[in-house]
């Protein structure tokens, strides 16, 4: 894939939905909550729904869902249960409830890993000198995913939404990830699979490759400043697509 000369500085990952399929189990679980809210729903109609949304900070993701499908009424009625003040407040603590008890196996994050991006940070460990990781994830959630896929010490940063200000789509994570890398925003790589993240890492003057998931293919394939050819439809196209960004941010800063 590339080597310690290549040229860049650093490869920076996202986490959820990019190393492992955490986006489709919390897709289910903010729709398993909003079935509990509303028994006459349809878990997928909220799947789908969710799709518009991914990547997101989950204030935004909640909200979002609570008004496309009504569920104000039914979470201002447990408010108190759930020691919420908003509607969404209590609709993410119901989510996280269920999906918290759900990965608190680590066998379960173990069989919804990535095997090709997987692949490309065993590579990545091995030929770049810097790795970091960019997630909208909090530290505590971040760090159990990575413990139980045995990628803890896989990375030089971790930067978690605890860290920054702004959430994804603001650059402010990737700068931050930067900094901590002692690494040069033009001669950075970033895998993504979002499109909110797609847009910080490039309104932080990276590189980036998409990898497209079944809850972000078509919206990134419409995104606005992005290569088509750094979006990832197939698994056997990313380390073609990777190579390119590659070269490109090799060349960024010369």
């Amino acid at each position: 894939m590339m080597s310690r000369d290549s040229g860049i500085d650093a490869m920076i990952f996202d986490l959820d939905g990019t190393l492992v399929q955490t986006e489709k189990l919390k897709a289910q679980a903010y729709a398993e909550a909003a079935v509990e809210l509303c028994p006459g729903l349809d878990e997928e109609d909220v799947v789908e729904a969710f799709k518009d949304v991914v990547g997101g900070t989950r204030r935004d993701v909640a909200t979002h869902l609570v008004e496309r499908f009504g569920l104000q009424e039914a979470a201002r009625a447990r408010l108190v249960e759930f020691e919420a003040d908003e509607p969404w407040q209590m609709y993410v603590r119901l989510r996280l409830q269920i999906y918290e008890e759900r990965v608190s196996d680590p066998e379960v994050l173990r069989s919804h890993r990535w095997g090709h991006t997987g692949a490309l940070l065993e590579s990545a460990r091995s030929s770049c000198q810097r790795l970091g990781l960019a997630t909208s994830s909090q530290w505590t959630q971040a760090r159990h995913v990575l413990e139980s896929l045995d990628l803890l010490e896989a990375f030089h940063a971790v930067v978690t939404d605890d860290d920054v200000e702004n959430s994804k789509p603001d650059p402010e994570i990737y700068l931050l990830a930067a900094e901590k890398l002692g690494a040069r925003p033009k001669r950075c790589v970033v895998v993504e699979d979002s499109p909110t993240g797609v847009r910080a890492a490039l309104a932080a003057g990276m590189e980036v490759v998409a990898v497209a998931t079944e809850f972000t293919r078509s919206r990134l394939h419409d995104l606005d400043g992005l290569d088509p050819a750094r979006v990832v439809d197939d698994p056997a196209d990313l380390l073609p697509a990777v190579s390119a960004a590659v070269s490109a941010a090799g060349r960024g800063a010369s």
